[in-house]
Formats: C-alpha cells, sequence, structure tokens
C-alpha cells in the first residue's frame, strides 16, 4: 500500500501534475493512487524527489 494521494493532497498537487513531472499517463497516476498498481521503486523515488519527501513517507506499514 502506499500513500502518494496522501501526500499529494499535503503538498496541494494533483495526479495530473505529477503525470507531466513522471511522463506518464493521468490514469497511471490514477492507479497507483487507488492502490491498483504499484510503481516500480525507481519511480517511486522519483515521486518522492518531485514531491520532496522522503520514499518511506510514500509507503505505509501494513498492520499486523
Amino acid at each position: 500500500m502506499n500513500r502518494i494521494k496522501v501526500v499529494l493532497v499535503e503538498k496541494k498537487n494533483t495526479g495530473k501534475w505529477l503525470a507531466g513531472h513522471l511522463g506518464v499517463s493521468v490514469s497511471t497516476v490514477s492507479k497507483w493512487v487507488s492502490n491498483m498498481v504499484l510503481p516500480n521503486l525507481g519511480t517511486l523515488n522519483d515521486i518522492a524527489r518531485f514531491l520532496d519527501v522522503n520514499m518511506k513517507d510514500l509507503l505505509k506499514r501494513n498492520k499486523e
């Protein structure tokens, strides 16, 4: 699970903005923020860089 949607809202950015920076479609970002598909680690690192957060801030621990 990821927190991309939450961090986008906190940073007052949109999925469209992120898609433009990453060079991917808005529908791809939509799949990421809805946790239908997870980005690979390289892309997750790019997302963290564009959002100016630590990559760990984009991940949510599963409750054990």
